[in-house]
């Protein structure tokens, strides 16, 4: 059984590198389209663009994981069928749950894939993702991991250490150059905020410089009259998709410490913790539609309908996730149902065809 198990497994490995291929081609072409409003501003071009999209190639594999393990384990599994060595291995003594568990080391192998690529590749990629992309069409504008966001208005440069999601921002540096060059008067706020008068700071401490004296001044709040719009600050917000597990939940009682909307980020929390049981979950769901298509249909007409699967799968889970956005559903049931649904039809199926 043993040789057996790596059989099946090189089997289904190779058809899932192929649907990777596929369905990477697929989105990436749909995401070079998006990109075409943005292709010719200031410096992104083609090159740029090729490049940001290959930077996001981690993010869409990581989303696309268990889509990809429902149409690979169907593909691998059907070209066995197709040789008759499914019906052989029956025949031979091998049981259903053993072709199962063959499947599903696979499904476990994928995935702590996607667990790595999520947890670290995803956050690099993304990251230097969005720096290319605002380098090429903002060359005012940088952004580091340490330092936050830099903006240039005029003479005044701006630190923005922290974006939240309702685009106010927080720890904001704020320093002002006279024509020559020397700094004249910086100020550090807790917090900024716009509303429909403009931007105000809160809680600033403002240093004053002359020639040979500084003079701090602390003010409960005030306007500040800049360039920088909420729509600019909305380009360095990190989709919650792209932080690693620990730092979202850190970052969720973060938000929640300053009165912010947390179910984007807690439904994308549990997203990251469901998806290596949704990838398993989709592979215990492909074996049902492969012995019954031995049975009663072609294997075209079984991977139709694994693909069929597969999109009310995706559907489903984003619609939930809407759900929760929208009308206040829980994260953790916005995640869940989906994943719970799909493995109550997929035990329904393998217990039908056992």
């Amino acid at each position: 059984m043993k040789l057996l198990s790596v059989y099946i497994a090189r089997t289904i490995l190779r058809q899932i590198a192929t649907v990777t291929m596929v369905l990477l081609g697929l989105f990436l072409f749909v995401a070079f389209l998006d990109q075409l409003n943005d292709l010719g501003v200031n410096n992104y071009g083609i090159l740029e663009v090729s490049h940001y999209l290959l930077l996001t190639v981690p993010r869409t594999l990581y989303e696309l994981f268990p889509i990809i393990a429902l149409l690979g384990t169907i593909l691998g599994l059907s070209m066995l069928a197709g040789d008759s060595e499914l019906t052989i291995m029956r025949a031979s003594g091998v049981s259903l749950v053993q072709i199962v568990w063959a499947a599903l080391k696979v499904g476990l192998a994928i995935a702590v894939v996607a667990v790595v690529i999520g947890e670290w590749l995803v956050p690099l990629s993304e990251s230097s993702a969005r720096k290319v992309k605002i380098e090429a069409m903002q060359a005012d504008l940088d952004m580091g991991i340490e330092s936050g966001v830099w903006l240039r208005d005029g003479q005044m440069y701006v630190n923005i250490r922290e974006v939240l999601p309702n685009l106010s921002a927080l720890d904001v540096n704020i320093y002002e150059f006279d024509q020559e060059g020397n700094l004249r008067a910086m100020a550090h706020a807790r917090q900024a905020f716009f509303n429909i008068e403009g931007w105000r700071l809160e809680g600033v401490e403002q240093t004053l410089i002359e020639q040979d004296s500084a003079k701090g001044v602390d003010i409960n709040s005030a306007a500040w009259s800049t360039v920088v719009t909420p729509q600019l600050l909305k380009v360095f917000l990190i989709n919650p998709i792209e932080m690693p597990v620990w730092h979202l939940f850190r970052y969720i009682d973060h938000l929640q410490a300053n009165d912010q909307e947390t179910a984007e980020h807690e439904l994308a929390f549990w997203f990251k913790v469901l998806l290596p049981l949704s990838t398993l979950v989709m592979v215990i769901l492909a074996i049902p539609f492969v012995f019954r298509s031995q049975r009663s249909m072609g294997y075209g007409r079984s991977l139709f309908i694994g693909i069929v699967v597969a999109l009310v799968f995706y559907a489903l889970s984003k619609s939930f996730g809407y759900s929760v956005l929208v009308y206040g559903v829980s994260p953790f049931l916005g995640a869940v149902i989906p994943l719970l649904l799909f493995f109550i039809v997929a035990s329904f199926l393998l217990h039908r065809a056992s």
